[in-house]
């Protein structure tokens, strides 16, 4: 238990679920990435370290674990990466949630997933510009304002001084140079800063994190891939939250410290398992509920999951109707009463999970 202890006492519940959820719902870390790793080089990879939380809260507070499993018990459509998609007049398709890194135990497909992966002709990702790096940053660049301040604001001007020392330490333990973000939205910070270095680093050496590395296979068996977002839609999504959501989100991500790769760890773990509905609850247990910046998430979580997942849903439609599709997105999306799964059972699917 000591080791959840410490995470509540050094970060407040922004930071914990915005690191869930950058690296578990959609394509921002990568976008943020891509946008800086030109011409960074790596004289070595950093080792990839980190604990499962879950091991040690099951040892050390039985009673915490067994709240934390009845919690996510009771999450609507909390078990399962993997999806069946019926309407009649259609062949089914797949639904699969993705988690956006390029580690090993999370780039290899179950057998299940693999074989409805395998069997689809068309593949249906989140966005399709993250396959086009000129397109992506052509879109990122049209709007320069959404990812950094055009006018006298730095970033360090909005930190104290321990806070300013914190991130630029940060950032040379993954190798960047302060200079190259001093303009950069904390968003933007945030999303790498919730990447361990070692994933950091395979991301920046061209390492393509799953939803890429699905695309790349389709395409290289001649199938169609299709998107249902632009990464400008995305941008603008996150950038229209409240500045203070940002800031407060980056600067306890930076107290966090190593501890992200703990995080990171416990999602890869949970991940595996196909426990979707396990995420916030695990999280929930390690925050303080006076940290608790209830009105931010919920606009956070109005804004980067419901709404899109709506749109999803619609834009998915017509490719759908098509029949026999792989659709791969953010794991995130798919659990909830607002979830993707109960959204393409309202939009007259039957949803059934595939073991």
């Amino acid at each position: 238990m000591k080791r959840i202890i410490v995470i509540a006492d050094r970060a407040a519940s922004v930071s914990l679920k915005l690191l869930v959820a950058l690296n578990v719902l959609f394509f921002l870390s990568f976008l943020a990435v891509l946008l800086f790793a030109a011409g960074r080089a790596h004289a070595e990879m950093p080792t990839c370290t980190g604990a499962d939380m879950l091991s040690a809260l099951q040892k050390n507070s039985p009673a915490t674990y067994s709240k934390i499993e009845a919690d996510a018990a009771a999450t609507l459509n909390g078990k399962g990466l993997l999806w069946k998609l019926e309407k009649s007049g259609e062949q089914p398709s797949y639904l699969f949630g993705t988690m956006h890194m390029t580690d090993q135990r999370v780039t290899t497909l179950p057998p299940q997933a693999q074989k409805a992966f395998d069997a689809s002709g068309t593949l249906i990702i989140e966005t399709t510009d993250v396959l086009d790096k000129q397109k992506m940053m052509t879109a990122m660049l049209k709007e320069p304002d959404l990812m950094m301040f055009t006018d006298s604001t730095t970033l360090s001007s909005l930190l104290s001084p321990d806070e300013a020392a914190a991130m630029n330490a940060a950032l040379d333990a993954r190798g960047i140079p302060p200079a190259t973000v001093a303009k950069m939205k904390p968003w933007m910070l945030s999303a790498m800063m919730a990447l361990p270095a070692c994933e950091l680093a395979r991301q920046s050496g061209g390492a393509p994190v799953l939803d890429v590395k699905l695309a790349e296979s389709a395409k290289a068996a001649g199938k169609p891939v299709e998107g249902l977002e632009t990464a400008e839609s995305q941008l603008r999504a996150m950038a229209s939250l409240p500045l203070a959501f940002h800031m407060k989100g980056l600067v306890d991500t930076l107290k966090l410290g190593d501890k992200v790769n703990d995080i990171n760890e416990t999602m890869i773990v949970l991940y595996q398992r196909g426990d979707t509905g396990m995420f916030w609850p695990l999280f929930r247990a390690a925050m303080p509920e006076e940290q608790n910046d209830a009105a931010g998430y919920a606009a956070f979580e109005e804004t980067m999951i419901t709404s899109r997942n709506k749109v999803m849903v619609d834009h998915a439609g017509p490719i759908l109707a098509k029949g026999n599709a792989f659709m791969a997105v953010g794991a995130l999306h798919l659990p909830g009463p607002e979830g993707l799964v109960e959204d393409f059972r309202k939009a007259g699917y039957t949803v059934t999970a595939v073991n």
